[in-house]
């Protein structure tokens, strides 16, 4: 049987249905971001949970609309920010050139996670002697998470940049009356709001870059295979 000519520059006519699916960027993107929103709407109902039962924040009883006794929209708005998180962290590191590869495994990103969840439990559920003290606290640990698992300068300035959003948003939120904290002490919301921002922008950022990179490392796979 006479074989099939080979022209130059031209790749293989066909790689299957399946390389060509998981090696599709605007699917994999998508895959990515239902993944971290699923992740944000899932850490949000959990976290949520733990300030309210803390009585740390107050809905008003028109806008209770779940069992998790948050407002409806709480949790696809998490989603929704944990997906544009996790989506961003990854490409502003491809756009400075500088691939994050500190401690790059999945261990690691579950560790993460938990201490997120620990600094959070924290703030609702250890007595401090006063409102100082505990976002003293807090910062430390946030900018440990940080140190531990992720030191990159990029990580660091979103997550600042992320926290300095999140708080205006939510200061605007409350100040508008959609819901309200429990003894605030710097404009409407807790001083140690911004620590949690911090701590959730850089675990969400680590969950994207890993995503992103056992995606890349699939591909790679599956190309080496075909």
């Amino acid at each position: 049987m006479a074989e099939v000519p080979k022209i130059k520059g031209l790749q293989p006519v066909s790689r299957g249905p399946y390389i060509s699916a998981i090696t599709n960027k605007n699917m994999n993107l998508m895959i990515r971001g239902v993944v971290l929103f699923t992740i944000g709407v899932f850490l949000a109902l959990v976290l949520n949970l733990l300030q309210v039962q803390r009585n740390v924040t107050l809905f008003p009883p028109d806008v209770i609309a779940s069992i998790f006794s948050s407002a409806w929209w709480v949790p696809p708005c998490c989603g929704t920010a944990s997906a544009v998180i996790g989506l961003l962290y990854p490409c502003i590191d491809s756009r400075l050139g500088e691939p994050h590869k500190f401690k790059r495994e999945w261990s690691s990103v579950m560790r993460c996670v938990a201490v997120f969840v620990g600094i959070n439990h924290a703030s609702a559920k250890v007595d401090f002697a006063n409102n100082i003290q505990l976002s003293l606290t807090l910062a430390a640990l946030s900018i440990g998470l940080w140190w531990t698992f992720d030191r990159s300068r990029s990580g660091f300035g979103l997550g600042i940049g992320i926290a300095f959003l999140a708080t205006l948003a939510t200061q605007l939120l409350v100040y508008n009356g959609v819901f309200q904290y429990t003894s605030p002490d710097f404009l409407y919301v807790r001083s140690w709001l911004p620590c949690i921002y911090f701590a959730g922008g850089i675990t969400m950022g680590n969950i994207g870059r890993q995503l992103a990179m056992y995606e890349c490392k699939v591909i790679q796979e599956k190309i080496h295979q075909d």
